[in-house]
């Protein structure tokens, strides 16, 4: 008789083709039909009537991300790591906050600065304000939380890039951040980019074309699937989770909701771009605005992406440090905002 076992690797394989994000969004379905049936559809209707409000933003958002692909554009950080270390660090914070890398491609970009022999604090300047900030990051947070709030992120994404460096640099002489490279590490990534020349006019040229419509493809259906999944969960959250209860852990002023936002955001986001609706929802709740900015400026430096990123490359003790800078500005740019918004 003929064996009808599947071969033992299948399953791997297909589990690796499964969309993880897709599949969390139908089995949160899955749930709420079992538990809920008649709120499906309405929580189906809120979910698309958001994300086809933020439709636009993410269109322009993608649009930019392939003009910069397209164009080479990236290659305008190469010579932002040179000169005087003070200089490197604000300039590094800058590039952080602007630049379109996401943090698999700052694996192999921060390993060649590093071998190449740049400066720890103008590395970590870029590595703090990388994963806050970027222009499709902006157009998100612009539509899901206000212009104000996506302003005040940058800024706090840059402001902490700098002060993160300055503290490097001010202590680069102690065991934390003395020789602080693994033994070999490897200038490769997930995703590595590929250096092309500058030129602005990217539609005269058929491969630039080709990188320009990949790019945005690509960068549509991520943003497209967390959006989806974040609108998904922030109607679950307004509906079923009491403001009262939000209000209580994160609400009102003082430190403390914001040292909570911060504390909770290191180990609770899930993604950038997805955090904005969840933080619209809770701020809806009763969420403070202080902690709605430590909770984004913690989550999104110590995310897995971006801590990966810093883990791959430094040995542990210079990333204890990286994580605490990151709480300790996340801490601090809640307190400022707090006092302003």
């Amino acid at each position: 008789m003929a064996d009808q076992t599947l071969p033992p690797r299948l399953f791997p394989q297909l589990w690796g083709r499964i969309d993880k994000v897709a599949l969390t969004f139908v089995l949160i379905l899955a749930v709420l039909s079992f538990f809920d049936r008649p709120a499906v559809v309405p929580t189906l209707a809120e979910t698309w009537e958001h994300f086809s409000g933020t439709l636009p933003l993410i269109l322009f958002a993608v649009a930019a991300i392939g003009v910069m692909k397209a164009t080479g554009s990236e290659r305008l950080l190469d010579g932002a790591f040179a000169g005087r270390e003070a200089r490197m660090i604000v300039v590094g914070a800058l590039a952080g906050g602007l630049s379109p890398f996401c943090s698999c491609e700052v694996i192999p970009f921060v390993a060649a600065l590093l071998a190449a022999g740049a400066p720890l604090s103008a590395v970590m300047a870029f590595w703090l304000a990388s994963p806050l900030m970027d222009p499709a990051m902006f157009a998100i947070t612009a539509g899901g939380l206000g212009y104000d709030f996506a302003i005040a992120k940058t800024v706090a994404a840059v402001a902490l890039g700098i002060f993160g460096g300055n503290v490097v640099m001010t202590f680069a002489r102690t065991p934390v951040f003395a020789d602080p490279l693994r033994t070999r590490p490897t200038i490769s990534g997930c995703c590595t980019p590929k250096k092309t020349t500058l030129n602005w006019r990217f539609w005269q040229e058929a491969d630039r074309r080709a990188t320009f419509a990949q790019a945005a493809w690509e960068n549509f259906v991520f943003l497209g699937k967390w959006l989806m999944l974040a609108y998904l969960l922030q109607s679950l959250l307004i509906a079923y989770v009491p403001a009262s209860l939000i209000a209580t852990i994160v609400g009102g002023g003082g430190i403390g909701p914001i040292i909570v936002g911060a504390l909770v955001g290191a180990p609770a986001y899930l993604n950038g771009y997805a955090a904005v609706p969840l933080i619209a929802g809770m701020l809806e709740q009763g969420m403070s605005q202080g902690a709605a900015m430590s909770f984004v400026i913690a989550g999104g430096v110590s995310c897995i992406p971006a801590a990966v990123a810093v883990w791959a490359l430094v040995k542990p003790r210079v990333f204890i440090a990286y994580l605490g800078l990151a709480l300790v500005g996340a801490i601090m740019a809640g307190m400022v905002w707090s006092l302003i918004a």
